[in-house]
């Protein structure tokens, strides 16, 4: 049992950072409900939901929000829940009748947690946008890429899942630890843009104390230094150093035998750090990726192999964790982070849409009358797995 066991989420379907925040809260062992819709949207791009990973751990039903009796059984569900998490554009749940209004009338501790990219006002509130435009309106892909070259894209890691996804899951722990002792609920106004803007505190810090620079690429951790940058080897490979002390940066110069030469500048030369990434280049072009770990990996140089998605499950290691696990057949990351007495786990593979109604509906109070009523009025479905 992890260490949610005992909360209850409602979770309207969504993409990307809401499924995420809950399966987060699902892994640490919260008893969490997605509601799909009983039409799942197609989203064209081959989307196996059987291996959709961010919606393990949790059932599925599968419920049509345009009837009366759907929107009332999702009500029904949230009335015992402590939490909602939905990632719709602001007013989608106000127009469905399931708004935090008509939620805290019927459930007044509930801790209603919205995920928008820009928040849920504001002059862009309602506009469409993905991971890529929350962070660039706030500076984040301003500072990543190489100098004179445009942005580079971190995948979706510094806005959905970071700025997003991460945030509400906190918010929604907060908000609900502080209902069990106020007795009062309240509405988490998660914004990806503003996730994302909290992450960047440090570099605006530093920028505002003439440290970092608005030049990407030039800059300390952003490829700017010699010593913390990412090199190509004899192989066609790549490994990384991150020798940013001076007591790393002294043991990356003895094991490439830059420590032996007298004409070495001093590291936080600046002027010096792209005459400084042409010898480490050459360098590291001299030997094999495999050779540069045997010779660096596990020292303090701060060194590490740049892997692919099969080397990193295989990688020593990652083995010796269980940092993966592979469930139903799918390799994939294991729950972070790790409890000593209250593990979490990957309690069960992605169900498919509406897999899960019935036995969970009961589980969540209604007879079986109840739900054959449901059924009946085309207000949920039950589907198989394929």
């Amino acid at each position: 049992m992890g260490p949610l066991s005992g909360v209850r989420i409602v979770e309207l379907a969504g993409i990307g950072p809401a499924p995420m925040c809950a399966m987060l809260l699902a892994d640490m062992g919260a008893d969490v409900v997605r509601v799909d819709r009983t039409d799942p949207l197609d989203l064209g791009i081959g989307i196996d939901p059987k291996k959709d990973l961010l919606n393990r751990s949790r059932p599925s039903i599968a419920v049509n929000l345009k009837t009366p009796q759907g929107v009332e059984t999702v009500l029904r569900l949230i009335d015992r829940a402590d939490g909602v998490i939905e990632g719709f554009r602001p007013g989608v749940m106000e127009r469905l009748g399931l708004g935090p209004q008509v939620c805290h009338m019927r459930n007044s501790n509930l801790v209603f947690g919205r995920m928008t990219g820009w928040g849920q006002y504001g002059p862009l509130a309602i506009a469409a946008g993905h991971d890529i435009n929350y962070i660039s309106i706030i500076g984040a892909l301003h500072a990543m890429g190489p100098k004179d070259e445009p942005p580079i894209p971190p995948l979706s890691l510094a806005g959905d899942y970071g700025g997003g996804a991460l945030y509400l899951a906190m918010g929604m722990l907060a908000g609900i630890i502080e209902a069990r002792t106020s007795g009062q609920g309240q509405v988490i106004d998660c914004s990806m843009a503003e996730g994302a803007a909290s992450l960047m505190t440090m570099f605006y810090g530093l920028k505002d104390m003439g440290l970092w620079s608005d030049t990407r690429g030039v800059n300390t951790i952003d490829g700017g230094s010699h010593y913390y940058n990412v090199y190509e080897t004899s192989d066609k490979k790549y490994v990384t150093v991150g020798s940013g002390e001076a007591r790393f940066y002294q043991l990356l110069l003895e094991k490439t035998g830059l420590a032996a030469l007298s004409d070495l500048p001093g590291q936080m030369d600046r002027a010096q750090w792209p005459a400084m990434k042409q010898r480490m280049t050459k360098i590291f072009a001299s030997k094999t990726r495999d050779e540069w770990c045997a010779l660096m990996e596990g020292s303090d140089v701060c060194f590490a192999p740049v892997l692919n998605f099969d080397e990193s499950i295989a990688h020593p290691h990652n083995a010796a964790r269980g940092t993966f696990v592979t469930v139903d057949g799918v390799p994939q990351p294991a729950p972070a982070p790790r409890f000593e007495r209250t593990k979490s786990e990957i309690s069960k593979p992605p169900s498919v849409p509406g897999e899960d109604t019935d036995k969970t509906l009961a589980a969540w109070g209604f007879t079986p009358g109840e739900i054959a009523a449901l059924h009946h009025a085309g207000a949920v479905k039950q589907n198989k797995r394929s």
